[in-house]
């Protein structure tokens, strides 16, 4: 067989490859193996190993169920309020936009990874000038050209900006999911905490009205004795003003009620009175469980979202840095481009009419007026600043745990008292009003113990949902 001819134009293609070949070759090579700027290093956890507040009664340091953490209450009620808040909070609801966000950028940031591909065509009319033909003038001033064709340009990544980039919109990505795992936490920690306030009110409400319906009956018993006259005038007025005192709590305590049960309509995504009528009768304060877990302070530290979003954002701003720093080289690109050009329209596909362009360049600032640098001492700036928010999280946290947990002891043995004061409370009033009517005391002591009374339970339901709520 004799040797394969090889078309001109092929062997003319091939040559300017081969000319251009090395670089692609060299860029190809080089976009993997530098990148500029500091690479990125978790912070290590400020955090002690152990609480400084002890663990005393009802506080354990294992782990418990956080994901479903409310179900340890044991109300059923309060776990429906937290699924209708999960589906229908507007909050919740963009933060989910926020993790959509995030994702598009990150696919905008990886789309610079390959390379632009366009198709572009043109049709144009043009004239030429009298001088423009030299001493051959144009046979014709007036042309019209026909072109389309594809254009292909992409950026070697020889500094890692594209990677950088990538790299700060993953974490970024990652932090925005970081942000609605925080926004949950939030509000079924607000749910719980609005849902026993009213179930607290509601039991001062209870109370109250206890107080009012036995104060009452202490003003019948003086106006009787007034009239026998065994009392005197000054003990009915003092029997009234102990009433209308106890009677004043209550627009207060049901106004701050319909706050409250407002405020968990608008929680669930639904207008303010949508639960007064579910949430109107009575029902108990949760109780707690007999142990709370509360783990360790790194623990605590690896499992708060809101730490985990401010060491995701650290991570993405310091890739911002790199991205910063790149701009300091050269950008090489390589571009490719094919055409079909014609001055008659009717020539426009054939392939003689061809041409083509494929070679590589590069663009480099060699001066700014400092512009670079300054960008790159704000992303640094910036960097430092994501540091010390992640760090400010971080004792944010502890301190809120620690406090917590002392005020969930504390509260703990404040309810204690109160609910033995309670019991002696009630059982002096019974004592002072058989010991008015058969005249062993005066009416001052009756009004001491039934304003005693009304304080204590007043406070004891007050504390009983602070217990649960700390």
């Amino acid at each position: 067989m004799g040797r394969m001819r090889v078309h001109p134009v092929v062997r003319d293609f091939h040559r300017r490859l081969s000319l251009i070949a090395p670089a692609v070759i060299l860029a190809f090579g080089l976009s993997g193996c530098l990148t500029v700027g500091p690479d990125y290093e978790e912070p290590s956890e400020p955090a002690p190993d152990l609480w400084h507040q002890d663990l005393v009664a009802g506080l354990d340091d294992g782990t418990g169920d956080i994901m479903r953490w409310w179900e340890t209450l044991g109300d059923p009620a309060l776990d429906q309020l937290i699924a209708r808040a999960r589906e229908g909070n507007p909050t919740l609801k963009a933060a989910v936009a926020g993790m959509r966000e995030a994702r598009a950028l990150r696919q905008i940031a990886a789309g610079e990874r390959v390379p632009d591909v366009n198709i572009d065509g043109e049709v144009s009319r043009n004239r030429f000038s009298d001088d423009a033909g030299g001493d051959t003038p144009f046979i014709d001033q007036y042309q019209t050209f026909y072109s389309y064709g594809p254009t292909v340009l992409w950026e070697v990544d020889f500094w890692g900006r594209v990677r950088r980039s990538v790299a700060s919109a993953d974490a970024n990505f990652q932090a925005s999911i970081e942000d609605y795992r925080d926004a949950l936490v939030l509000l079924y920690a607000e749910v719980a905490l609005t849902y026993t306030e009213v179930r607290a009110l509601q039991a001062r409400i209870e109370y109250t009205l206890g107080n009012i319906e036995t104060q009452r009956s202490a003003l019948r018993l003086v106006q009787d004795r007034n009239r026998a006259g065994l009392a005197s005038d000054l003990e009915v007025h003092q029997a009234e003003l102990n009433l209308y005192r106890t009677e004043s709590f209550l627009p207060s305590l049901r106004g701050a009620l319909v706050g409250a049960v407002n405020r968990l309509g608008v929680l669930i995504g639904q207008p303010p009175g949508t639960l007064h009528a579910e949430l109107g009768v009575q029902q108990p304060i949760p109780g707690v469980p007999a142990d709370v877990l509360v783990g360790v302070p790194g623990e605590l530290v690896r499992r708060r979202p809101d730490i985990r979003s401010a060491e995701r954002t650290l991570a993405s701003q310091t890739e911002q840095i790199g991205i910063a720093t790149a701009a300091l080289y050269p950008t090489f690109n390589i571009l490719g481009r094919f055409a079909i050009f014609s001055t008659d329209e009717g020539d426009i596909t054939e392939w003689d009419n061809r041409q083509w362009t494929l070679g590589t360049f590069f663009d480099w600032n060699l001066f700014d007026g400092g512009r670079v640098r300054g960008r790159i001492e704000v992303e640094d700036a910036r960097t430092e600043q994501a540091l010390r928010n992640y760090e400010q999280s971080v004792l944010d946290a502890l301190e809120e745990v620690e406090t917590a947990m002392s005020d969930y002891q504390q509260e703990q043995l404040r309810t204690a008292a109160l609910e033995r004061s309670v019991v002696a409370a009630e059982r002096s009033v019974e004592l002072v009003l058989i010991l008015y009517r058969t005249g062993l005391t005066d009416f001052q002591n009756v009004l001491d113990m039934q304003r005693s009374l009304f304080e204590q339970q007043d406070e004891l339901a007050e504390s009983e949902g602070q217990v649960t709520q700390n």
